[in-house]
């Protein structure tokens, strides 16, 4: 029983090491190649605080103004060809639609004049019907009011 216990509490201080290595961060990571290798990074530091640090002459604040600007208006008037062509399909859309609700309207109108038919069509059938029935009632019950007078 000791020994399982000392084989699981070794894997478990085995597998928490092993977690703790993998756990790498990439800020630490960072720093840890910083430290290994200062003579390489230290010049290109410099460097690069140098050339930030360097303040804008008034020609390039110009240009980057006038390059913002030219970057706005092409926005704008991307923005405005799309604004058109929105609009362009808004009204071929309620074209269609308006197009769309008098075919619906018309077809409406076409189903109730067929429903309003076929009703009348079985009204009359059944009148004819009735009629039909009638007359053969007449003519059966004569017949028969015949043949009783010849046997008499």
């Amino acid at each position: 029983m000791q020994l399982v216990l000392k084989s699981v509490l070794a894997l478990c201080l085995l597998s928490s090491t092993a977690w703790a290595v993998e756990a790498t961060t990439p800020a630490t990571a960072t720093t840890t190649t910083a430290q290994t290798q200062p003579n390489t990074t230290a010049p290109v530091a410099a460097n690069a605080t140098a050339t930030v640090a360097k303040p804008l002459t008034a020609e390039q604040i110009a240009k980057a103004k006038q390059q913002q600007d030219a970057k706005v208006k092409a926005m704008i008037q991307d923005q405005a060809s799309r604004l058109k062509q929105l609009e362009h399909a808004n009204l071929e859309a309620l074209s269609q639609n308006q197009e769309l609700q008098l075919k619906n309207d018309n077809l409406t109108v076409q189903v109730q004049v067929l429903q309003s038919e076929r009703s009348a069509q079985m009204f009359l059938y059944g009148a004819m019907t009735i009629a039909v029935g009638v007359i053969l009632g007449f003519l059966i019950s004569s017949y028969i009011h015949t043949k009783r007078r010849r046997q008499w």
